[in-house]
């Protein structure tokens, strides 16, 4: 028998629990595709001092690597809180079809786990956040892109 979305939740938030346990934060992620677990982990920011070191994107990490592909068509994540900003992009970035979460952003406001601000400025639009983004090109670079498509259209021959 397939272990149902609940299940795949629940072993999320105990991937959580025990990541709190041994010094973690309070995430896990589960990553799914036709029924079959993918992929486990577990936030790990505090003992790597990564700061990218989300559950999601360590499971996404884990899982194209299994798999020889950055493509993850066809797979849900489960995870322990609602997905950052970054986490949501890699997910598009991979082709995750779906996400499910157990706790709410509101739910981590009170215990300092909120990333309202993130969104806030995500609102706003590229030139609207408060960390500059500014382009700058060095003086005869160009062709960057055009050179990536042709060594993309080159691998493709026979």
């Amino acid at each position: 028998m397939e272990p149902s979305t609940e299940e795949f939740m629940r072993e999320a938030v105990a991937l959580a629990r025990a990541n709190v346990q041994a010094g973690g934060r309070p995430f896990g992620a589960v990553l799914v595709r036709e029924g079959r677990v993918l992929a486990r982990a577990v936030n790990e920011v505090n003992q790597t001092k990564d700061p990218t070191a989300h559950a999601e994107l360590l499971a996404i990490r884990n899982a194209s690597q299994s798999l020889g592909s950055a493509s993850l068509s066809g797979c849900v994540i489960y995870a322990s809180g609602h997905p950052c900003p970054m986490c949501l992009a890699a997910m598009h970035l991979c082709g995750i079809q779906g996400a499910f979460f157990a706790y709410s952003n509101e739910e981590g406001e009170a215990f300092g786990l909120s990333t309202a601000p993130i969104y806030a400025q995500l609102a706003r639009g590229p030139q609207g956040q408060s960390l500059p983004l500014t382009p700058l090109r060095p003086a005869g670079e160009q062709g960057l892109y055009d050179e990536w498509k042709r060594q993309q259209r080159d691998r493709r021959r026979p």
